[in-house]
């Protein structure tokens, strides 16, 4: 009876209570899973301590154990972080503190001279507000992980002054997209009548082709620096893949990611034929930073082949080399432009696009509801920021995570059949050896959870990938 009677209390409570229980409650679960999961991945990382049988042929004990300790203190760091964040937004819902960041936004606009009828002036205020208190309240966080965390694991290159000049860098350059890109969409949605949502989709459509277009010519360089591949075999030979599989390159480039991280990647970019890759410098060994530094302590300069180096030397370097060879680099990009020549890419937009339409269409559908806004505090008014973050952020939430999920499971798939593109164009020795170098580089533990990983990594386990390139081609 106790149980039911509560039921009962619940259901006759006003429906904007019962829709303000149902987004902390489905908040806090989600957050109780993902704690979970990481508990069940943190358990691995505390007990397995030596290297299985399995990884004997692919992983020293000492990497293994590197690898181990950076992962634990990587787990820790993400159940604090996590907690914190939970706590404070449930601080913001429960002590209204979005209803009085949209008056605190009223107020700064009203000393300017705007009314209340300048709606998308307030908005953009509140935007501005919102995402300044995100920044500063996510800074000692970034400052911990960065200084402490990764600078503790070898990863950390950056000096403080350049991590917050990069940090305002960011902001600035953030908000010169976000708040003109708002406003446009705010006055799409205003004047757009009852088919404002086909309206605001194409728009977010258009913007977020224009973005990718120029990200990468007119964004990225302002962090870090872009310098064309030089010419020479490595170059050639990426050319020659890319025009056997008919991709139309334009240019190669390294970026300077070494100033920041040890971490490595790469990336294509552009629509149409004008397509162009991006390799980190940390990826190839002839780049990497750390090789040099290495190098220099052990009093080795570069020199032509035949020149001789003590025994001792040469094997400190040859252990501590970071980044892949040149065939290992062919090998990650052949990996790579599998996912072009397969579509992944197109896959993913067209899924990005239908789920986009899909949401403006229940936004359309829900924006009406006074409910919606009353359970968050907006009792006499309905701005449509304030209704986009609720129905987008809150209302949404179930189904994001549902869909997240199936993506992550989309991935994984997508991983499979790139490896399997890499390994047609006969690479696959070379992708397995490329795929072992940069797990080491990025002290990435090779052993987990069944249950984190399914959830989780939107790559396949190494230890997969590493059998399927091993596994013969079914005729």
């Amino acid at each position: 009876m106790g149980m039911w009677a509560s039921l009962d209390a619940v259901w006759e409570m006003p429906t904007e209570k019962r829709i303000f229980m149902a987004v902390l409650l489905f908040s806090w679960t989600v957050y109780l899973w993902e704690t979970f999961l990481a508990q069940r991945q943190r358990r691995i990382y505390k007990t397995t301590t030596r290297v299985p049988p399995e990884l004997g042929q692919i992983m020293d004990s000492e990497t293994f154990e590197k690898s181990r300790l950076y992962q634990l203190d990587k787990s820790t760091f993400s159940f604090w972080s996590g907690l914190y964040s939970e706590v404070e937004g449930t601080f913001i819902l429960l002590f209204g503190g979005i209803p009085y960041l949209w008056k605190l936004s009223g107020r700064f606009c009203g000393y300017a001279g705007f009314g209340p009828e300048y709606e998308i002036t307030q908005s953009l205020v509140f935007l501005l507000l919102a995402t300044l208190f995100s920044a500063l309240t996510g800074l000692p966080w970034s400052l911990y992980n960065t200084f402490v965390i990764e600078e503790k694991h070898g990863f950390n290159h950056q000096t403080l002054d350049f991590f917050m000049k990069d940090a305002i860098k960011k902001f600035v350059v953030t908000q010169c997209i976000l708040l003109p890109v708002s406003s446009l969409l705010l006055y799409i949605i205003k004047i757009g009548g009852d088919y404002f949502f086909i309206y605001a989709w194409l728009f977010t459509l258009v913007v977020s082709l224009v973005l990718v277009t120029i990200y990468a010519d007119y964004i990225a360089p302002l962090f870090d620096k872009f310098t064309p591949l030089p010419e020479g075999k490595l170059k050639q030979e990426i050319e020659v893949m890319a025009k056997n599989i008919d991709f139309p390159l334009t240019k190669v480039y390294v970026v300077e990611g070494s100033k920041r991280s040890s971490h490595s990647n790469a990336y294509f970019y552009g629509f149409f034929k004008n397509k162009r890759i991006v390799l980190f410098d940390t990826l190839l060994e002839e780049y990497s930073v750390l090789n040099k530094d290495l190098q220099e302590e052990s009093g080795m300069e570069p020199r032509s082949e035949g020149e001789g180096d003590s025994e001792e030397k040469k094997a400190k370097v040859k252990t501590k080399k970071q980044g892949c060879k040149n065939e290992e680099v062919l090998a990650v990009l052949g990996h790579e432009l599998g996912h072009w020549k397969l579509g992944h890419t197109v896959k993913n937009i067209i899924i990005s696009q239908m789920n986009s339409f899909l949401c403006f269409f229940l936004f359309a559908v829900l924006i009406g509801r006074k409910e919606l806004f009353a359970a968050f505090g907006f009792y006499d008014s309905q701005p449509t920021l304030i209704g986009l973050l609720i129905i987008f952020q809150f209302i949404f939430s179930p189904y994001n995570e549902v869909l997240s999920f199936c993506l992550t499971v989309l991935s994984r798939r997508f991983e499979f059949q790139a490896d399997a593109f890499a390994k047609n164009l006969g690479k696959a020795k070379d992708l397995y050896s490329a795929l072992i170098k940069l797990n080491k580089d990025n002290l990435g533990f090779p052993v987990s959870d069944w249950l984190f990983s399914m959830w989780h990594y939107s790559h396949p386990p190494l230890l997969e990938r590493l059998q399927a390139l091993k596994t013969p081609k079914q005729d």
